[in-house]
């Protein structure tokens, strides 16, 4: 297996909810390419984590809709480096980014109203840029 995901100070995501699996990797590398298995495949089955709150979990779940598997595991590739070690290390930090990303509670939009100066402002400008297309058409003796 791997080692525990340490997310934070809080919050650490247990060995055996990650899985990987190492895989050839496409792209430029030579003779290399075709031998060795350096592209990483980590999965991480956040559902089955009880530390996560269910609201991360739902803003993760968002977070990573395009990288869900059909079991609903988190499912992330890696295939920067021709190292597979490295790019286990990638793959995690990938993850714990997304993790932490997930843990920040948006702030609530606080709906406003614009003021009476940027309502007359706005008007304002757009009067004068109808004034100068007009003067523009020729159609007005305006200075």
């Amino acid at each position: 297996m791997s080692d525990p995901l340490v997310v934070n100070d809080a919050l650490t995501a247990p060995a055996a909810l990650l899985s990987w699996s190492a895989v050839r990797a496409s792209g430029p590398g030579g003779q290399n390419v075709n031998k060795v298995a350096s592209k990483v495949e980590l999965r991480f089955d956040f559902g089955a984590w009880p530390e996560l709150a269910d609201d991360a979990k739902a803003r993760l779940r968002e977070l990573a809709r395009g990288r869900l598997d059909a079991e609903g595991r988190l499912f992330i590739v890696s295939q920067l480096t021709r190292d597979q070690l490295r790019n286990l290390d990638d793959a995690r930090e990938k993850l714990r980014a997304l993790i932490l990303r997930a843990l920040e509670v948006p702030v609530r939009r606080r709906p406003t109203r614009p003021t009476r100066a940027s309502k007359a402002r706005r008007l304002d400008e757009k009067r004068r840029t109808g004034e100068k297309k007009h003067v523009r058409r020729g159609g007005g003796d305006h200075e």
